[in-house]
């Protein structure tokens, strides 16, 4: 078991970065049988050793020991479309607009559980709940202000779950989470050639997860989930171009990641259909500003962000074709918590819009396959941004932002 976190960690330092698809920078990609319904239900299905993430509860109706590995891949599509930006000192209003700052990434997730009694198991999830990439062509006409944005985490997470009685069920786990942040511009130098700097830090936060399950009847569960914050104490370093008198600097900067709260439902309708839905509540709020602290004596790096707190509501029905295949789908909608008047180039999302299919193969009593597939339509994002530390110097981003994303999941499902 130890190697295999260890190995899985290797994984995830090297493919932990994508566009977040869940507001602000969260990635609620934790599984690819959850996928299919576009992660209703995620607190109440349990179906396999995903709900680590999702619910740790949800291990006692799993039986024996299990091994799950899923993939995800992302491609998102962020295309700016300028309205009149004010172009930065010294600069004509020219320059690429960026025309897309989306990429594709892929995100893993590992999981593992075994029982310690028929009543209580345990298990170890490894995975990146928070992940960010937008990069922009270094002319685009905003470059002064954001050029890459880049957000990293790895979440170790191991976990507990007791069943009471044949109702109730009960989960807790630990999280350790690295991040590593990344983020780049150009500077403006006015009289001379624009140069660049980039400020990169990282750190380690720990935080805790809790779950229940209540099985209301025979075919109808209830689940609730909570994921606390998880603060962190980003250290790094500022290295600006050759071309600039300003000197390198170790930086700080306080950011603490949300916590959410999930209530699902998950019903046996027949033979034939499962239906399952959830609500899911995560405290952006926190996230009041960016503030990067230099040690060359330069003054602070600053960005105002105001988020909002932000709902999220999915519902999904299964149809179990046959013993080995079922069918999946499901509908989201997922608030941003990021408001018009406080967006920025770095992040500039917008509420989203779930389609989600999938589909699930049963090769073996060993062995279980699953896909999912789901398109994100993000309503367009209106930006109107200027560097309040500089706003003649650094120009005014004004215009809009067409959004979507399309991610392929792949799941194996090992029963030892």
């Amino acid at each position: 078991m130890a190697n295999a976190i260890r190995y899985a960690a290797i994984g995830f330092a090297l493919a932990t970065s994508a566009s977040a698809q869940a507001a602000g920078f969260a990635l609620i990609e934790q599984s690819a049988s959850g996928m299919g319904n576009a992660y209703a239900g995620g607190a109440a299905i349990a179906e396999d050793a995903s709900t680590i993430f999702f619910n740790p509860a949800g291990m006692t109706y799993i039986e024996g020991t299990q091994a799950v590995g899923a993939l995800h891949l992302i491609k998102l599509n962020a295309e700016f479309k300028n309205k009149g930006s004010d172009p930065a000192a010294g600069f004509p209003p020219a320059g690429d607009e960026g025309p897309n700052a989306g990429n594709l990434a892929f995100v893993p997730n590992f999981y593992f559980m075994t029982a310690l009694t028929p009543a209580i198991k345990v298990g170890v999830g490894v995975n990146a709940p928070f992940g960010l990439k937008t990069e922009y062509d270094d002319g685009w006409i905003g470059r002064f202000q954001a050029v890459k944005s880049e957000v990293k985490t790895i979440n170790i997470n191991p976990s507990i779950a007791v069943k009471v009685n044949d109702q109730l069920s009960l989960g807790l786990g630990v999280s350790a989470m690295w991040t590593e942040a990344t983020l780049t511009r150009q500077v403006n130098r006015v009289v001379a050639a624009e140069s660049d700097v980039e400020i990169k830090g990282d750190d380690w936060g720990y935080g805790f997860n809790l779950g229940a399950i209540y099985q209301a009847t025979t075919d109808t569960r209830f689940g609730v989930a909570y994921r606390s914050k998880v603060k962190q104490e980003l250290e790094g370093e500022a290295k600006f171009g050759a071309t600039l008198s300003t000197k390198d600097s170790d930086v700080t900067a306080s950011v603490d990641l949300p916590e959410s709260f999930s209530a699902s439902v998950f019903s046996r309708v027949n033979d034939k259909w499962d239906v399952m839905g959830d609500v899911t509540w995560t405290r952006w709020s926190r996230f009041e500003e960016l503030r990067i602290k230099l040690d060359n004596g330069a003054p602070d790096v600053f960005t105002g962000e105001n988020w909002e707190n932000t709902m999220r509501y999915s519902i999904g029905v299964n149809y179990h074709y046959s013993d080995a295949i079922k069918l999946r789908a499901g509908l989201a909608y997922d608030e941003e918590a990021i408001k018009d008047e406080f967006r920025t180039a770095r992040i500039p999302g917008n509420d989203r819009k779930w389609v989600a299919l999938g589909a699930s193969y049963t090769a073996s009593p060993t062995s279980k396959f699953d896909i999912g597939y789901t398109h994100l339509f993000i309503s367009d994002a209106k930006i109107n941004a200027v560097d309040e530390q500089a706003p003649t110097v650094n120009g005014r981003v004004r215009g809009d932002f067409e959004g979507s994303v399309d991610i392929l999941s792949l799941q194996y499902t090992h029963n030892l």
